[in-house]
């Protein structure tokens, strides 16, 4: 059973979604992050241990408040993005995780499908599976152990995310898995996509 970790940022107007909110407004960005997290929200494997990463640090209740508190929430850490990674890997692996698999909330194919072939990479081998986006980036990792040193001197956000990260893992003999090829929305033209393939509502 994989612990999921599920980064996020809380849902505050020109806080999310910004790169998307110049061009649609951020009233639209804000509806179309809540949709897109909600909707991974229900995908996400029932016998999995769910830990919601979030930012800023004083939004746990806001947190809470929208995704409920069945499940376990902590703060971000400070710093670049593989800085928060690697605290937070580490962290739910000192709680006794098996597996790690780490998601955002803004990739509207991502489904219980994915969860079950990363479980079953690291299962059979596999020391880190990436599920790569369309954009350069991943939006899936998956782990059997901490591998700190994955995460530094990554070029993060840009198109050289992941094959920084393939050639990191190369350098730490690592073996690794590859999931199919999807999409982030980041952009107009990609929530267009979401919308026309009925992968979301549009948003309000």
């Amino acid at each position: 059973m994989p612990t999921i970790l599920l980064f996020l940022k809380a849902p505050r107007r020109k806080h999310v979604k910004t790169r998307l909110a110049h061009k649609v407004g951020p009233e639209r960005a804000l509806s179309t992050y809540r949709a897109l997290v909600e909707r991974q929200w229900r995908d996400l494997p029932h016998d999995a241990t769910i830990e919601v990463h979030y930012t800023p640090r004083d939004a746990e209740f806001e947190m809470k408040q929208w995704l409920g508190h069945e499940h376990e929430y902590y703060p971000q850490s400070d710093g670049e993005l593989g800085s928060r990674l690697t605290d937070s890997v580490a962290g739910a692996f000192s709680r006794g995780a098996k597996t790690v698999i780490c998601i955002g909330g803004d990739c509207p194919e991502l489904n219980a499908s994915h969860f079950e072939q990363t479980t079953a990479m690291l299962n059979s081998g596999d020391d880190v599976v990436f599920g790569p986006s369309e954009d350069g980036g991943y939006y899936l990792i998956g782990l059997k152990t901490p591998e700190k040193a994955l995460f530094q001197d990554i070029p993060w956000s840009t198109r050289s995310t992941l094959k920084s990260s393939l050639e990191q893992a190369d350098k730490l003999g690592l073996r690794v898995g590859l999931l199919e090829t999807l999409y982030d929305i980041d952009e107009a033209s990609e929530l267009e996509r979401a919308i026309n393939e009925g992968l979301i509502e549009p948003p309000t």
